[in-house]
């Protein structure tokens, strides 16, 4: 999660994101303050900075704390000059009036996958551009698989079969995120779309039958009653510790992983609910945009991100921080150059911006599907119950 960050300065330059020069300078804020990322952003934005024949201030907000900020500045038309957001926070952003349209300054989305596009754009226009992207998978022990004579799942059937298999003692099969927050919801998307189910319609039987998936995981123990605590970071531990055979996980976790001496693991597509269907994955990761200032600083801007987005720096950057290239070319590149990254890549062709269905009405719906996720599974509520209130909750 799955997610974002923010370059330069207000219109007049005096905005809390601002910076003292209007031509020499931008100001970058991003939320990556805890995430491997942040060690190598610096370097890719100081390159293009320097190619640019700009300075660029960077400064990191916690994630919980940025996307008000931003909303905040926007409504004072004090936005930074650049920002690397949440895709899903685009539409919301985008709405206020304070980005500029990338459209309109001539940064092209050919080549990139029709979803990573379309997460960009609001009202016909591309406000943001992803320089890459991420997804979630299932990771799975494969010493653990191969002493109970398993092969990895494809269908829930599987999935639940070998989490039974593999729960012993203090292991569960399986660990993923039930957070009460959007990690949690990003996490529940694949079961919840794959099943067919709408965000429109939280309360379908196709979502009914996802949440009933992951309840009755946890009810029957295979799952631990704490993944509604548990955030990705937190599930990665559980499984580099060998208290999960299995776990829904992203890329980014890859650098721990490949550290971890004596962890062996394959990575496959989310499981399905019957072989006919293909994974329908939420698209992590974030899309860069450019705050409305005046044209120079706006110039200066684009021109950062054209340079994050070209062919070079968006390969560095993908490698970086473990996620897919958007250009569709250099993901298949990816995908045979990098086994491990070959199941997120082959999921991006059906994957999903979590916009698309609601536009900038995502983030409510979302927090209602987590709190439902939260209700079901600490037994407070049933799938179906749960899911009803959700629904209500998006209609007020």
């Amino acid at each position: 999660m799955a997610g974002a960050l923010t370059l330069a300065a207000c219109g007049t330059g005096s905005g809390s994101g601002g910076s003292g020069s209007a031509s020499g300078t931008l100001t970058e804020i991003d939320y990556y303050d805890a995430a491997p990322q942040n060690t190598q952003l610096p370097s890719v934005l100081d390159a293009c900075g320097t190619q640019v024949g700009v300075k660029i201030k960077h400064q990191q907000v916690p994630r919980t704390q940025f996307l008000p900020k931003l909303l905040q500045q926007a409504s004072a038309r004090s936005l930074p000059d650049l920002a690397l957001i949440d895709n899903p926070d685009l539409q919301q952003l985008a709405a206020t009036g304070g980005l500029a349209s990338l459209s309109k300054a001539g940064l092209s989305t050919d080549g990139l996958y029709p979803s990573i596009a379309q997460a960009g754009q609001y009202q016909g226009q591309t406000y943001g551009i992803a320089p890459g992207v991420n997804g979630l998978a299932l990771y799975y022990n494969t010493d653990l698989f191969a002493k109970a004579g398993l092969t990895p799942p494809k269908t829930w059937q599987e999935l639940t079969t070998d989490a039974a298999k593999l729960t012993q003692g203090s292991r569960y099969g399986l660990a993923f995120s039930a957070v009460g927050n959007e990690e949690g919801s990003f996490q529940f998307e694949p079961f919840f779309w794959t099943a067919g189910a709408d965000l429109k319609k939280l309360d379908s039987p196709q979502a009914v039958q996802a949440l009933s998936l992951w309840k009755d995981l946890v009810s029957s123990g295979h799952a631990s009653k704490s993944v509604v605590t548990w955030t990705q970071a937190d599930v990665n531990d559980q499984f580099m510790a060998g208290n999960a055979a299995m776990m829904i996980n992203g890329p980014w976790q890859l650098p721990t992983l490949n550290a971890k001496k004596g962890l062996h693991f394959g990575i496959v597509p989310i499981p399905v609910p019957d072989a006919s269907a293909k994974p329908v994955t939420p698209l992590g990761g974030e899309v860069w945009t450019v705050g409305r200032s005046n044209p120079g600083r706006e110039a200066k801007a684009v021109a950062v991100v054209k340079c994050l987005l070209s062919k070079d720096k968006s390969a560095q950057w993908s490698k970086d921080a473990g996620y897919i290239p958007s250009n569709q070319e250099a993901a298949a590149q990816l995908a045979a150059s990098q086994p491990q990254m070959a199941a997120f890549v082959q999921e991006i062709a059906t994957a999903q911006a979590r916009t698309t269905e609601l536009g900038a009405a995502y983030p409510k719906v979302s927090q209602a599907l987590a709190d439902a996720i939260q209700a079901a599974l600490a037994g407070s509520a049933s799938p179906q119950s749960a899911l009803a209130q959700a629904q209500r909750t998006t209609q007020n």
